[in-house]
């Protein structure tokens, strides 16, 4: 779906706008902003700006009074939008109107392994008794627990290091790189767990939130690692209710050339309906939780659930 778009205005309109802000906001004198405009501004323009005017898709010129452009984008984007099937909320609710739930559990799904451990962590992250400073001790725990356990899941290959009393010793090693995305608010707490366990792992961020207008995820902010499309990826999220959010992430993320078997979604806990529907539209990606809970509530909220994750850590309501 990525569009490449150059919009260009007639070099007479960007010196007036330069002259009037620098002249206007910032002080100076004709004669400095001029002096600057020849010496720096519009040698870089004609060196690294306007070369990449070949590589667009579109170009428009006029900027945002360009009418006919903009509308020729905004259609674009709406029939990649109906194409890939916007309504991802209402889709997944009537798979699970549809008893997708009643299949078995996908190959793609790990769970944690309930060791007692595991089970005191996420019993006291469940209760809502639970203050926020051991809410949020407890829960990074689990995340870290977590995470090692998402590592076990990366490809290896064999490795010969000499030990330092000079023997061979045949081992492994991480097959490739690894990069972490967080589909903001709630999986942002994971990146002090990751960053404990992976060395200078590279994160990216999506910001999904929901249309009051529709009830569907909405695409406000993205910021993935360079290189991510050659990368294995940890995509990451406190928990998983109906899948809507993680699945338009997911899309986000074979939208930018990360193949799908790369991609494993990682949460806290998630449902029953969320990980089969993950599961029914990308059967390649692996999910890996903590725990997983059998239903969703008319809110859709996770039954039993463990109550808002991002408003019980960072103390909001």
């Amino acid at each position: 779906m990525d569009l490449k778009v150059f919009v260009d205005t007639d070099s007479d309109i960007r010196l007036a706008r330069r002259l009037k802000r620098d002249i206007t906001d910032r002080g100076r004198d004709l004669g400095s902003v001029l002096k600057q405009y020849n010496t720096f501004v519009k040698p870089s323009f004609d060196t690294y700006i306007a070369p990449t005017m070949s590589l667009a898709d579109i170009v428009i010129p006029q900027g945002v009074e360009n009418d006919v452009a903009l509308q020729l984008i905004i259609q674009h984007v709406k029939r990649e939008l109906d194409k890939r099937g916007y309504l991802t909320r209402s889709k997944t609710t009537c798979h699970y109107d549809n008893k997708l739930t009643e299949l078995p559990l996908p190959e793609s799904l790990v769970i944690l392994p309930s060791t007692s451990e595991v089970k005191v962590l996420i019993t006291i992250i469940r209760n809502k008794t639970t203050s926020r400073d051991d809410f949020i001790f407890y829960s990074q725990r689990l995340m870290r627990l977590l995470l090692e356990h998402s590592l076990t899941f990366l490809p290896v290959t064999p490795e010969k290091v000499t030990t330092f009393r000079g023997e061979e010793y045949d081992g492994v090693a991480y097959t490739g790189k690894l990069c972490a995305v967080s589909i903001v608010r709630a999986g942002e707490v994971m990146e002090t767990a990751v960053h404990s366990v992976v060395k200078d792992i590279s994160i990216g961020k999506i910001l999904i939130q929901t249309c009051q207008g529709t009830g569907e995820p909405a695409l406000h902010y993205l910021r993935l690692p360079y290189g991510i499309a050659t990368m294995h990826v940890f995509l990451m999220d406190a928990t998983l209710a109906t899948g809507a959010a993680a699945m338009m992430a997911i899309r986000i993320l074979l939208d930018h050339d990360v193949p799908e078997e790369s991609i494993s979604f990682v949460c806290l806990i998630a449902s029953k309906p969320g990980v089969q529907a993950i599961a029914y539209a990308f059967p390649k990606v692996r999910i890996i939780m903590g725990e997983l809970d059998p239903d969703i509530d008319e809110h859709y909220h996770i039954c039993p659930g463990l109550g808002n994750f991002g408003d019980r850590f960072f103390g909001t309501s």
